[in-house]
């Protein structure tokens, strides 16, 4: 960061203390200190040098990879990492590995499912590194529908193994992360089948390479399943394609935690609760919302930043042109996704709670909040990815032509990011579990059942179907009670519409495929404010700092009123405001702009991103953005020679009318 910061102007004139701000994002102090020290002893070692990734060949990128996890696990030994700094590490090296899966699937599968027993035998080799696994659930022909897996697993009472089999094509394990080329172990998930009956879909712990030279092991058939989108990106991944056959593992291979097969082949259900095993999704998901945050605020961070170097149109008399930022059209753009990344980054510190709240719930067999804990996190797994996914392309969009260029970072985070709208459930399917579970919670409001937790809202339908906006000025609706009232009778009223739509149908399963469009859009309004709600919840703590809270305010109050402006039709359709309250909202989001105007840079400086993590030449912290550009373009491959290769058989006998010389 030596040099001139051609930012120092826009950092100057931010109003609040950014130091404070830097630990409301990191969410404590130590995590930030932990940030900040393992962010810059990646940024300064060469060795994770990312920035010619686009340019690599297929093979050269993979090599790259493996050889940055593996220098990366030879640190966290030669620095004795804790487990959180060696997470952070990984975090910062920003390169989709096989050791994603390793530590973010395998291990957390065989610690939630596994028994003592199990946990003991195969986990210190995990930790060790001694081996290295990967989750193989997802098949050629299933994905979302787990109970549709057709890997088999039948247990043979004779030789006290279980004989995994692939016994079609479409029963390929395929998508897993580090199956391709690395994982030497997979948590294959099959149809457990003894005594000829099926007992559905189980997971057993399966070697595949020799750990001895790597070569597939007898029956195994593995390999890669080809480049994904992008250059670079997702490709430094070897997500595989796996074929069993009737390969033999002992029985104590079978995860056994929640249920068992004694040596005589007899299914049994231990007194561990099935439901244990929501404890992993719920975690698992959790983390997906907190990776939204991060992609969003690295976007936000680029297009923020260069919309403040770039100026354009504008100048008065030859002088300076209009920064590109100071223009509405950007601002109404770029400011929302600025207070979605804050309101994605609260939401994830929210569900962090959830996952320990439910943990310790369901350790002491209370059930009673599992159900809508799965449900929020379903649906805020698939709200927080899509506006993420979305947000990054439209950050790519508002930096001009400039964005689209590898060295923008974006079209790099753009592909790595993607994925995530399918991957641990298709977003579209989690949000109809979400409005399945919202139709349930519906029916039973006559019951005396009171809702909890993210529905609690619901209890006070009556009220909800009836209330009316009491906005009368714009700065009304700077009031936390007439947002969240807003919202809530909002997503009631839509859940309600959908039940009443619902209960038409003679067959509850055929009106919900039929209805399955607007059930949706219920599912998405009450997501939506969920993430108000939590935003607001956060702004009720005790936030130190100058101007932190106020900013958080106005960010708060940003996200609010953008998606009721981007939704205004169930709004105005259910009668919870009216068109002259609408245009207030729209008035009232035109002056939040204004305020967080001077701010942005600061807001953004606040996520505390090196530039090698940002990985982009437009988001620089010091906005030294032209000579960097300039200077990188040279430093593509094609640009080694003046005279480009090609240009003796194709290029000279075009110029020159000379196409029967020409190689063709």
């Amino acid at each position: 960061m030596a040099g001139v910061d051609h930012l120092a102007t826009e950092r100057s004139k931010a109003c609040f203390d950014v130091e404070e701000m830097k630990v409301v994002w990191a969410g404590s102090r130590h995590t930030l200190e932990l940030s900040d020290r393992i962010s810059r002893l990646v940024a300064s070692d060469p060795a994770f040098r990312k920035d010619n990734r686009a340019m690599l060949s297929r093979k050269d990128l993979f090599k790259n990879t493996l050889r940055k996890a593996t220098y990366a696990w030879k640190r966290i030994i030669e620095l004795r990492l804790s487990e959180e700094e060696a997470s952070k590490l990984r975090f910062y090296v920003d390169e989709p590995a096989f050791t994603d899966l390793h530590w973010g699937m395998f291990v957390p599968a065989i610690k939630g499912q596994g028994t003592e027993e199990q946990q003991q035998k195969w986990l210190p080799l995990a930790y060790k590194m001694q081996i290295i696994g990967c989750y193989a659930q997802t098949e050629l022909g299933h994905g979302s529908n787990v109970q549709g897996l057709e890997t088999t697993a039948t247990f043979d009472p004779q030789t006290d193994e279980f004989i995994i089999h692939s016994p079609t094509l479409t029963s390929s394990k395929w998508w897993p992360g580090g199956l391709g080329k690395v994982s030497t172990h997979a948590l294959v998930y099959a149809r457990l089948i003894t005594a000829g009956q099926d007992y559905g879909v189980h997971g057993f712990i399966v070697q595949l390479r020799s750990l001895d030279d790597h070569l597939p092991l007898p029956g195994i058939t593995v390999g890669d399943i080809g480049m994904k989108f992008g250059s670079g990106a997702y490709n430094t991944m070897d997500n595989g394609v796996l074929r069993l056959d009737h390969v033999r593992i002992p029985r104590d291979q079978m995860l056994m935690r929640v249920s068992q097969v004694t040596r005589e082949g007899k299914f049994v259900q231990s007194n561990v609760p099935r439901q244990l095993v929501y404890g992993t999704m719920v975690y698992v998901r959790q983390t997906i919302v907190a990776d939204a945050s991060c992609a969003l605020s690295r976007a936000v961070c680029i297009a923020t930043r260069y919309s403040a170097v770039r100026r354009q149109f504008g100048s008065q008399n030859g002088g300076v042109e209009t920064q590109v930022i100071d223009y509405k059209t950007q601002q109404s753009r770029l400011f929302p996704l600025l207070a979605s990344a804050y309101a994605f980054r609260f939401v994830g510190e929210w569900l962090k709670w959830l996952y320990t709240d439910v943990t310790q719930r369901l350790q002491a067999s209370d059930f009673s909040t599992l159900p809508e804990a799965h449900a929020c996190t379903a649906g805020l797994k698939s709200l927080t990815t899509t506006a993420t996914a979305d947000g990054i392309e439209e950050c790519r969009k508002l930096c001009g032509g400039h964005g689209y260029l590898c060295s923008s970072g974006l079209p790099e985070l753009f592909s790595v990011y993607v994925p995530a709208c399918t991957y641990e459930g298709d977003n579209i399917v989690l949000l109809l579990q979400v409005a399945r579970f919202l139709m349930k919670t519906v029916s039973q409001l006559g019951s005396g059942k009171q809702p909890v937790g993210t529905t609690a809202y619901m209890g006070r339908v009556e009220h909800l179907m009836q209330c009316r906006s009491t906005v009368q000025k714009a700065d009304d609706w700077l009031k936390p009670s007439v947002i969240l009232e807003a919202f809530e009778a909002r997503s009631a009223r839509m859940s309600v519409a959908r039940a009443q739509n619902l209960a038409k149908f003679a067959n509850p399963e055929e009106g919900f495929l039929e209805l399955s469009a607007d059930l949706v859009e219920a599912a998405v309004a009450h997501c939506q404010l969920i993430v108000v709600s939590k935003f607001i919840e956060k702004l009720q703590q005790d936030i130190p700092g100058k101007g932190v809270k106020e900013q958080l305010e106005i960010l708060c109050n940003i996200y609010a009123l953008f998606i009721l402006h981007k939704h205004v039709g169930d709004f105005l359709s259910t009668g919870c405001i009216t068109p002259k309250q609408a245009s207030l909202a729209n008035d009232q989001l035109r002056s939040l702009y204004s305020q967080v105007r001077p701010n942005a840079i600061a807001l953004v400086d606040a996520f505390n991103y090196t530039d090698h993590y940002l990985g982009s030449v437009l988001g620089r912290y010091d906005g030294n953005v032209y000579p960097k550009l300039y200077e990188e373009a040279w430093k593509d491959p094609l640009n080694d020679s003046v005279v480009p290769d090609g240009y003796g058989e194709y290029i000279r006998p075009l110029l020159k009318q000379q196409l029967h010389n020409a190689r063709l």
